[in-house]
């Protein structure tokens, strides 16, 4: 202490102490000022980058392009408009009401019928939606005869969302309950599509695709019996069943599509389609753990709003 006061009382230190003092005192300063100026940059990037990965993630689960399957469309649309499986002018109606009307290309498609592949896009997925459910309903296959709306149902398979719920027809939906041939497959097909959709869930519900008891169950049914009648495998039919729920489900799959980001470095066109469509992730529980590990690590978005509910 009192080696400092002597340099203190020293008339050319005690400036030259001082002009220190300041500098560093000006230093530290500028310091805080360019280490907020940083902070503040750092942050407007990570909006921007969020930003720009929200965008990129929604455009992974419901590409810009839209995902095409090795089907078209053929005559399955003039046939369910002459068997009145589908009224034409309620289903016009619907899509007017909705702000969606159907397109020329649509209307072509169930009129005339198209040699076009069937690809699911942002623009057509309402209108595949409604388009496969009841193709669903009214094709003739062993799911609907024998499988769990049979069983379940206990003589009152028409008590179903998916059943009764088909307001869209000439008369009663049941009148054309598993009726036609509309997708004419062979047992060992028919015994893949059992197969597939055994192991495919929905968020909306716990049930597998097996038991199409609502409209994207029994959409996503005859999907698959398309694929399966056009060759296609195993894993081709779960992909594309992995897309055609991302679409019908955009916001559980963008969560599901973040789960995975997060968790183990997937992107969404990298998770087998098997894994993701199972009751562990794709079912409404499935979803809700996935969704809850997400809240609780703080990792919370919200996609772009998007999709439909459980009726027409």
């Amino acid at each position: 202490m009192t080696y400092l006061k002597k340099i203190l009382k020293n008339k050319l230190v005690a400036p030259l102490l001082l002009v220190l003092l300041a500098s560093f005192l000006l230093n530290i300063s500028l310091v805080l000022k360019v280490t907020g100026a940083v902070s503040k940059i750092n942050n407007y990037f990570a909006a921007k980058k969020t930003t720009i990965t929200r965008k990129n993630l929604f455009d992974e689960i419901n590409p810009v392009k839209g995902f095409e399957i090795n089907a078209i469309y053929g005559d399955l649309g003039p046939k369910m408009i002459v068997s009145g499986l589908i009224d034409l002018e309620k289903l016009k109606q619907v899509y007017q009401q909705s702000g969606q009307p159907l397109t020329k290309e649509q209307l072509e498609i169930l009129t005339k019928g198209s040699n076009k592949k069937i690809k699911i896009d942002r623009d057509n997925s309402y209108f595949l939606l409604n388009f496969f459910w009841a193709a669903g309903l009214g094709n003739k296959s062993k799911t609907l005869t024998e499988g769990d709306l049979v069983k379940y149902g206990e003589g009152q398979t028409g008590n179903f969302a998916s059943t009764g719920g088909w307001s869209l027809s000439k008369t009663n939906p049941m009148d054309y309950y598993a009726k036609d041939d509309l997708i004419l497959m062979t047992p060992v097909q028919e015994d893949l599509v059992q197969k597939v959709a055994s192991n495919i869930y929905r968020p909306c519900c716990n049930n597998s695709t097996a038991f199409p008891d609502c409209n994207h169950g029994m959409a996503l049914l005859s999907v698959l019996q398309l694929m399966a009648a056009n060759g296609a495998s195993e894993n081709q039919m779960f992909e594309a069943a992995k897309y055609f729920n991302a679409f019908w489900f955009p916001g559980n799959y963008y969560d599901l599509a973040l789960y995975f980001n997060n968790k183990e470095g997937k992107n969404f066109s990298k998770i087998p389609g098997k894994l993701i469509l199972s009751k562990e992730f794709s079912s409404a529980s499935g979803w809700s753990v996935a969704k809850k590990w997400l809240v609780d690590k703080g990792i919370v978005e919200q996609p772009q709003k998007t999709g439909g509910s459980c009726g027409v």
